[in-house]
């Protein structure tokens, strides 16, 4: 955000103005300095171009201030409250009906210019300030993210050992069962023979003793 104009007006007058950039601001001021009369609010925020216009209204004086920066707010109003702090002990100047002298007005641009200077290279390291910041929270966020990439992997790393577990011990519970279904089938098998042939005896011996007629 930088400060590019600002001025001090007695309605629609404008008493003292300065601006560090080249441009016209005549008309866009004019038409604020409407807008401030028409809605008699202490403070006004107007957007005219690529310049935004921040006033501060006191006593039928508004403090008048054009910025680059449509999201900054904070630090035009403190500006304006500055400015207008700095002149309350010589508000005589701004209710004259004539324009204050020349000699005044070049002292009261070069108030306009040290305050503007002051607030635009404050912003300036508040910006650098705030770049640290984002700065430091994308390390910190990056930080983080590989912590939870790492604990994700290990908890996958885990989860394929424990799948590679089962299926070790699903291969070993069919290798069991098959020897075990092999053993329980012989098993069955002797039994069936074993009974068979005590069968056969039985017919035989009751064959030879006539029990059971031929």
């Amino acid at each position: 955000m930088t400060i590019t104009y600002s001025c001090v007006a007695n309605g629609r007058v404008i008493l003292v103005e300065l601006a560090l950039t080249g441009g016209s601001y005549q008309d866009a001021v004019s038409s604020v300095l409407k807008l401030v009369l028409l809605k008699a609010e202490r403070k006004t925020t107007a957007r005219i171009g690529s310049y935004v216009y921040h006033t501060l209204l006191i006593n039928g004086i508004t403090y008048l201030c054009a910025t680059d920066n449509p999201l900054d707010v904070a630090s035009p109003s403190a500006f304006l409250d500055e400015v207008s702090r700095t002149y309350s002990e010589n508000s005589f100047l701004f209710h004259e009906p004539f324009p204050p002298s020349n000699s005044t007005v070049a002292d009261v641009q070069q108030v306009l210019g040290k305050c503007m200077m002051k607030y635009n290279q404050s912003q300036g390291e508040f910006m650098i300030s705030n770049l640290k910041s984002e700065v430091t929270d994308v390390k910190t966020s990056m930080s983080q993210n590989i912590d939870k990439m790492l604990k994700r992997e290990e908890k996958l790393n885990a989860l394929m050992d424990r799948t590679d577990n089962l299926q070790v011990a699903t291969k070993a519970f069919q290798r069991t069962t098959t020897k075990t279904s092999k053993k329980m089938w012989w098993k069955n098998f002797k039994i069936i023979i074993i009974l068979s042939s005590i069968f056969t005896v039985i017919i035989i011996i009751l064959l030879s003793t006539k029990v059971i007629p031929v």
